[in-house]
């Protein structure tokens, strides 16, 4: 069974990870959404928020199941026997941190990561800009799933 982490904090969901999430359906068996828990970190919506997002866009698929974790990401795949991380790249910066980290996670386990460019049509939304949107009242609706928008 091939099952692959995709990891994140989703704060909240776009609409560049539900695509690449949808198009990565065809490579994996399943595809654990994995909500990292981070207490340095201040997020805009809270952990049950960010889960129910994801679950509520989701709920139609059977591969998709969403938890949350904190510590290492390779330590989550081993718990759950995951083979594959899987990750969006929106451009060259994204491409060189998420280089080196996949090579981290190579030399300290056996995990593989699995990078899918993410669709010209959502390349420029990330969860920081949509949080930004949001703060100062714009139209947040056109780069997040509608379940993020029934939040408001």
């Amino acid at each position: 069974m091939r099952k692959a982490i995709f990891p994140g904090s989703f704060d909240p969901i776009t609409l560049g990870h539900e695509d690449i999430i949808k198009r990565a359906l065809p490579l994996f068996d399943e595809i654990v959404i994995a909500i990292g828990v981070n207490a340095e970190k201040k997020y805009m919506f809270t952990l049950e928020e960010r889960k129910r997002f994801i679950e509520e866009t989701f709920k139609n698929e059977p591969k998709v199941s969403v938890i949350t974790y904190e510590g290492l990401t390779i330590e989550l795949c081993k718990k759950i026997n995951a083979d594959f991380i899987l990750r969006g790249l929106r451009n060259p910066a994204d491409f060189e941190f998420e280089k080196a980290i996949a090579h981290t996670n190579r030399e300290l386990s056996k995990i593989e990561t699995i990078f899918l460019l993410t669709a010209a049509s959502t390349s420029f939304i990330s969860s920081s800009i949509v949080r930004d949107v949001i703060r100062n009242g714009g139209e947040f609706q056109k780069l997040v799933p509608k379940a993020v928008i029934l939040r408001s």
